[in-house]
């Protein structure tokens, strides 16, 4: 049997978007790659995201976001909770990305937030992924 990741075919369609410098990349939409695209916005990683209705799937574009040198924002973009070993952390533990300059995206029993936000909440959950 076959397990699919969404969320890590979202990652990896981006990662390997911005690393092309296309300006825009389409993925298929769920509530939870939105979740994660819209917190990809507030951190500055993306310029913005549009939900797209075709031919009856959704999709969601992602516009990408460069520097004035044509180099992307996102350098590096990281699934960690894998289907095969999923990673929890509490708030007290909750790790850090390039010592506080990247993002951790959490799932949380309050929603998906950044790991600053759980643990100023002081909530726990699971770890997604992270961006620097």
């Amino acid at each position: 049997m076959a397990i699919t990741d969404p969320v890590a075919d979202m990652l990896t369609k981006i990662r390997n978007a911005s690393r092309a410098k296309f300006d825009k990349v389409d993925v298929p939409a769920s509530k939870m790659k939105l979740e994660v695209i819209k917190i990809m916005k507030n951190e500055g990683y993306v310029k913005n995201f549009k939900k797209i209705a075709h031919d009856g799937f959704n999709f969601i574009r992602v516009f990408l976001k460069y520097n004035d040198y044509m180099e992307p924002i996102i350098h590096g973009i990281e699934k960690v909770s894998k289907p095969g070993r999923r990673m929890y952390s509490g708030y007290k533990k909750m790790p850090r990305v390039l010592n506080g300059y990247g993002t951790l995206i959490v799932s949380t029993s309050t929603g998906v937030t950044t790991g600053k936000k759980a643990v100023e909440k002081k909530v726990g959950g699971e770890i997604i992924c992270t961006i620097w």
